[in-house]
């Protein structure tokens, strides 16, 4: 691999060039460089699209899965479309994330299409990481879509960092939930410069005892924008939660618009929005402990998106 494509997988997920242990599939500039099955985990290229199905047997329990994809240059439009089949009873980790390095003056883009399918009692903890770096002065594109549908007593959690330096990214997220399924999603987001990101998520809460979390916690610098939407229809009973954190700084824009459909009598949905700049005793607290006004405003939103 390249010095690029070994430092953005580190960054993305974690991998510094080394040997991989358990199932893989590395994306670089659109093509494979590199993959591993595992007894339990079958990757298989998709016949019809760019792209992969990657299908845990039932009751696997324990395995790490690396799917990262990186764009090294200029010019790159990469679009992968990849589907889970996670089969029931099983437990497994899914570690993605996204790289886009641009070293020239036309857009370098990555949009990856996601699909999970979680059969009765299938547990998937995904985390994903997504940056932009390069000195380049066309803009760094990430925008992904996932589509999740859980079946009876699956839990899914997904945890999701943009890290920085990404100028564009437009977020969709849909999940149907059937009976006790639990959805967990925490998003952290930081924007600087002129760069605007965006987030959709839709969540259909079909089954009885289903539930949703979907937690957004960002800081938008300079000029930035943000915009969060979330929808959330409680078709049985079931629980729903979502919640809008920011911190705004310079000129920086956000906006929370919630969205909640109670279609049961027994559907308990609630949206929570806070939206501000640092408070000013926070940042006296921390100076009068021998730190400068940048450090302590660093140390701030450090925690904040912690």
């Amino acid at each position: 691999m390249n010095p690029i494509t070994q430092e953005l997988l580190g960054q993305v997920s974690d991998l510094f060039g080394g040997p991989i242990g358990g199932a893989y599939n590395i994306r670089e500039d659109g093509d494979c460089a590199g993959r591993q099955s595992t007894e339990h985990v079958k990757i298989e290229s998709k016949l019809t699209q760019p792209g992969i199905d990657i299908l845990v047997d039932p009751d696997t329990v324990g395995e790490t899965i690396y799917i990262p994809a990186v764009v090294t240059h200029t010019g790159v439009n990469d679009l992968v479309y990849n589907d889970f089949y996670i089969g029931e009873g099983a437990d497994v980790t899914i570690v993605a994330g996204c790289g886009v390095h641009n070293d020239g003056g036309s857009e370098a883009r990555h949009n990856g299409v996601h699909r999970f399918f979680l059969q009765k009692g299938a547990r998937v903890l995904y985390i994903e990481k997504h940056l932009g770096i390069g000195d380049g002065s066309g803009k760094r594109v990430i925008d992904p879509k996932t589509y999740i549908e859980m079946a009876e007593d699956s839990y899914m959690e997904m945890d999701t960092t943009q890290i920085k330096g990404v100028d564009s990214t437009k977020r969709e997220s849909t999940a149907v939930l059937g009976k006790n399924a639990k959805l967990v999603i925490k998003e952290k987001i930081m924007t600087h410069g002129d760069q605007y990101a965006e987030t959709n998520f839709v969540v259909d809460l079909n089954g009885e005892g289903s539930g949703a979390d979907l937690v957004s916690r960002s800081v938008a610098k300079g000029t930035s924008r943000q915009l969060f939407r979330s929808r959330i229809n409680g078709n049985a009973a079931c629980n729903g939660h979502s919640a809008c954190d920011a911190i705004i700084m310079d000129n920086g824009v956000v906006s929370a618009i919630p969205e909640l459909t109670a279609n049961h009598v027994d559907a308990a949905l609630i949206h929570e929005a806070a939206i501000g700049k640092i408070a000013g005793e926070q940042m006296t607290k921390l100076m009068t402990l021998g730190l400068t006004e940048q450090q302590a405003e660093e140390k701030i939103i450090e925690g904040f998106l912690k």
